[in-house]
Order: structure tokens, then C-alpha cells, then sequence
């Protein structure tokens, strides 16, 4: 197989060999290749995950509004109440 590269990745492949971490443009492909083989599995699996959570939230029941009114004044009493057991 031939692969033709654009003048800078195939600069970048010579200076992977020239670095000496590898020992032919042919490792660094193959290298390039497991890695992006890698990268393709891991978002695949990120996905999967979320689309479990995404049907969990969905499975857990409808969603309800959020009142940041109360919200704020069960932090505030709860701050409050902190405060007087340090006093």
C-alpha cells in the first residue's frame, strides 16, 4: 500500500524518525493508526455511556421545574443554622 501525505505531516513523519523514537516513517504510521483505532474505540465507549445516562434520566420519571427561590432559602437556613452551632 502507498499513502501519499501533504508536505507537512510528511515533515512531521521525518522529524518523528530523525528524533530517533522511531526507526522508519512506516513505525510512525502505524503508530498514528493504533492511536487513532484507540481514540475511535474510546469516544464509542464515552457515547455508549452517555446515552445510558441519557435514558436513565429519561427512565427516572418527568422533570419537575426548578423553584431557585426555595432553593436558595433551604441554603440560606441551612448557612444560617451552621453559623449558630459554631457561636
Amino acid at each position: 500500500m502507498n499513502v501519499s501525505l501533504p508536505p507537512e505531516l510528511t515533515e512531521l513523519v521525518k522529524r518523528k524518525v530523525d528524533s530517533g523514537q522511531y526507526t522508519c516513517a512506516s513505525e510512525v504510521v502505524v503508530e498514528a493508526l493504533w492511536l487513532l483505532d484507540t481514540r475511535d474505540r474510546l469516544r464509542e465507549i464515552k457515547l455508549e455511556e452517555l446515552r445510558k445516562e441519557i435514558q436513565k434520566g429519561l427512565d427516572s420519571g418527568p422533570a419537575a421545574p426548578l423553584d431557585f427561590e426555595k432553593i436558595k432559602a433551604r441554603g440560606r437556613k441551612r448557612l444560617a443554622e451552621q453559623e449558630t452551632d459554631k457561636g
